[in-house]
């Protein structure tokens, strides 16, 4: 007869725990065997770099420890026994503390505990979303512009300050538009957009937007804001 309870499910095992264990119980001496373990599994070569500079360690441990002066009773002798003592000692616990931490993310790696999980796309937020709809109205309104300069110009593509309908998604015909205009579409200085506009005058009409970088005098962010938001229209 069934009572409607359901056992509560059994606690998940966290398997590789022993990669802490064997450090901490041989005092570093023994670091280095995870990390060999991880090397045959994964065929990793920092797993197998890690396992060698650990054994390295180890054996300095070892031979210290054999060759630091005692007295009869076993304790260091003298300051140099002292000091020698100290090293190792310090050397053992570095292999502890700093194997342990290393051996965190190894052993995830070695087990699956971290499964790698793909970043959300970008579009899945609502203002990079509106942005990436933007550059695609550009890109749409550009290539209108350059089978159909005439639409264009019925459609204002590029001239944000005259009465429309059409959304070019921020463009600025930097052939036609103020240089006030231009300045608050780029998000220019007044001086920069200025040096647009006396070069458009000197040379009559801009033929690309590298023309226009050029004698603008743009460079970084600048030449990339031109580059993203320009538009060429015959005048």
């Amino acid at each position: 007869m069934s009572t409607g309870y359901a056992a509560p499910p059994a606690p998940r095992r966290r398997p590789g725990r022993w990669y802490f264990v064997v450090p901490v119980l041989t005092f570093g001496l023994f670091t280095w065997v995870p990390f060999l373990h991880a090397a045959v599994k994964t065929h990793r070569r920092r797993h197998r770099l890690l396992a060698l500079i650990y054994g390295a360690v180890a054996a300095i441990v070892i031979m210290l420890a054999n060759v630091t002066p005692k007295d009869v009773h076993g304790n260091p002798a003298g300051t140099l026994g002292t000091a020698m003592n100290a090293v190792f000692g310090l050397l053992a616990l570095a292999s502890v503390v700093v194997g342990c931490v290393q051996l965190a993310q190894v052993r995830s790696e070695v087990y699956g505990l971290m499964p790698t999980v793909p970043p959300p796309p970008l579009a899945s937020d609502p203002v990079v979303a509106q942005q990436l709809a933007a550059r695609a109205r550009r890109n749409e309104a550009r290539a209108l512009a350059a089978r159909d300069s005439a639409l264009a110009r019925e459609l204002r593509i590029g001239r944000p300050d005259l009465p429309r309908q059409y959304d070019d998604g921020g463009l600025v015909d930097l052939n036609n538009a103020p240089a006030q205009v231009i300045a608050a579409v780029c998000g220019l200085a007044p001086s920069d957009a200025g040096r647009i506009a006396q070069a458009r005058e000197q040379l009559g009409v801009f033929s690309s937007l590298d023309e226009v970088l050029v004698y603008a005098q743009a460079q970084g962010a600048m030449a990339d804001v031109i580059r993203e938001r320009g538009v060429l229209l015959p005048r």
